[in-house]
């Protein structure tokens, strides 16, 4: 018996049991999307559940596993219409000797926004790298759910930087602070392992933490998507779960309002303390998912519950728990970017939780939450909404640093060439740095950013021909700072202030091993991300570089893992070159 989840309006049992028929004489396939289940109020309805998700969520049934056909990989090219903002669309899962229960579903339209590599670029021309640090994690957990499920994630979900940045550090690499900040850095350089002409620049950088007790208090708005498309266990049910970890980490200074939307936005709770958990999560368990959604209306009633709440000097911040479906009333990304833009002038900020698979839209979640200077976490399991909302909370909420900027002048005497792996999403132009009025990324306290570039050292192979015409720097200006590799500068704004502040930190060439081998784990682990990052994104670079090889390069360098996040990753590079073999 096929048994088909809830999502909005109700329609007969009996209509149901028509239409099923109908289709299964007709053709003998059956589907459904997420976004068209049934529900029914019929007893024999509601013995147990079910729900057809589409290709990024794999297919749940009352079928036998022998009898279910289902090809999970990514999908052949005669079966795939690809756009740079849409997901994969159709699915081919054809299997000799298996009956194949579907053979026709509905459109994935998950959406992703396009960010093309970056490019190789030559010190002589272009020796400053400018960019905005960033916090995000989402395209790891995101990618993580696409291949859990048994397929390759669109090259448009994976952003590098939210792989490299998703992992605690588990070394003790010592960091030197930098002097009149709240950062502190450590650097090291190491051949490439996917190229022998190249070296890796890793850097990281990490804001000072805060003891928990001695938080500020917060103000905190949960605005949580309860329309049809959120129907299901991995969309509303986890994201009633995930809230709950949270509140039971607030303090009795801390207070909580909650917005919910659907087809139109209500309060579903007035400004509450923290110490008053049971009315809060009674709030949150009356959640059900139904109707339309109006998520522009849900955001303007959340900032004004924020503003009734708000604590000077303290945490003022928006939580939003969506698929980012809106389709109600404001649903343009870039309306919404120009709304919250404006919003957190008043101090108010947004972060971006992300639920969901078929009808997911990355794209208007990873860009609102940079508009309102937020960071944007996908929750693909409860494990997950533990590490962002409770282990990691510190950094989820409380921003050390605000509009933070770094720079990276490389010294033409040593590299000839640099290319950045990831931030494509956050290059700033060179004049940006010092401008204040251009918008950057947040820190959260004891968060610890990576940075990563491969270089071609001066005497290596260049990828590019060094040009005819172009004048030669000084020898004087070179031989002055001859130890060093290159320049980090980074500007920030303290958390309510408006003039940035400036520190830097030579990186120098003493910061170079030998081998690939030799260097610290966090390199060698970090590397091995990387790897995986831009080969998922069909990176030319990593092209005769197998899944293999950066197992096993994470496998030797997972350190001391206590939450086994590392564990997981090797892990899921040797899924991802199964289902790479079982494609190809």
């Amino acid at each position: 018996m096929l048994k088909i989840k809830a999502i909005g309006r109700k329609a007969s049992y009996s209509l149901v049991l028509v239409l099923l028929t109908s289709i299964l004489s007709a053709c003998n396939t059956a589907g459904t999307s997420s976004r068209d289940r049934v529900s029914s109020t019929d007893s024999t309805s509601n013995q147990s559940d079910g729900y057809y998700a589409n290709m990024s969520a794999g297919y749940k049934t009352s079928f036998s596993e022998e009898s279910l056909s289902l090809r999970k990989s990514k999908p052949s090219s005669s079966s795939v219409e690809y756009n740079s903002r849409i997901g994969f669309r159709g699915a081919d899962y054809q299997s000799p000797g298996l009956r194949a229960v579907f053979e026709t579903q509905q459109p994935d339209t998950a959406q992703y926004k396009n960010y093309s590599d970056n490019p190789v670029k030559q010190v002589v021309t272009e020796p400053v790298s400018t960019f905005s640090l960033d916090m995000d994690t989402a395209s790891y957990a995101n990618s993580r759910r696409f291949i859990a499920h048994g397929w390759m994630p669109h090259p448009d979900a994976v952003r590098v930087e939210e792989f490299i940045n998703y992992f605690p550090s588990t070394s003790n690499e010592k960091l030197t602070s930098i002097t009149g900040s709240p950062f502190s850095a450590g650097y090291e350089l190491a051949p490439s392992p996917w190229n022998t002409d190249k070296v890796l620049l890793r850097v990281n950088i990490k804001a000072n933490d805060v003891n928990f007790n001695q938080l500020p208090p917060s103000n905190l708005v949960f605005l949580v998507d309860t329309s049809g498309s959120m129907y299901g266990e991995d969309r509303l049910d986890l994201l009633k779960e995930s809230l709950k970890l949270l509140v039971n980490k607030l303090r009795p200074q801390d207070k909580v309002s909650i917005v919910a939307y659907a087809g139109s936005a209500g309060v579903a709770l007035e400004p509450t303390s923290g110490s008053n958990k049971a009315k809060i999560l009674a709030a949150i368990d009356k959640f059900e998912a139904g109707g339309s959604t109006a998520g522009g209306e849900g955001l303007q009633l959340a900032y004004k519950m924020a503003e009734r709440g708000k604590v000077n000097g303290g945490i003022n911040r928006i939580l939003l728990a969506t698929d980012g479906d809106f389709n109600v009333g404001i649903n343009s990304t870039e309306e919404l970017k120009a709304f919250v833009s404006r919003e957190k002038e008043k101090g108010i900020t947004l972060s971006t939780l992300g639920f969901g698979d078929d009808n997911f839209n990355d794209a208007m979640m990873v860009q609102i939450a940079d508009a309102g200077n937020g960071n944007y976490s996908y929750i693909d399991s409860l494990e997950e909404a533990q590490k962002v909302l409770q282990e990691e909370m510190s950094a989820t909420l409380v921003t050390v640093a605000k509009d933070v900027k770094a720079q990276i002048e490389f010294n033409p005497a040593q590299v000839l060439e640099y290319r950045q792996i990831g931030y494509e999403k956050r290059q700033l132009k060179q004049e940006d740095f010092n401008n204040d009025k251009v918008d950057a990324g947040d820190i959260g306290a004891g968060k610890k950013l990576t940075v990563l570039y491969e270089l071609t050292l001066a005497g290596g192979k260049p990828s590019i021909d060094p040009l005819r015409y172009q004048s030669k720097k000084s020898a004087t200006a070179i031989n002055a700072n001859n130890n060093e590799i290159a320049f980090l500068k980074l500007r920030w704004k303290a958390p309510h202030g408006q003039k940035s502040e400036l520190a830097s930190l030579p990186i120098e060439k003493k910061a170079l091993v030998s081998s690939f081998a030799s260097a610290g784990v966090e390199t060698r682990f970090m590397a091995a991300v990387a790897a995986y990052g831009q080969k998922l994104r069909n990176n030319p670079e990593l092209s005769k570089t197998s899944y293999q090889q950066i197992a096993s390069w994470a496998n030797n360098a997972k350190g001391e893992d206590k939450q086994g996040y590392r564990a997981e990753f090797v892990k899921l590079v040797r899924k991802a070159a199964a289902l790479d073999d079982k494609d190809n």
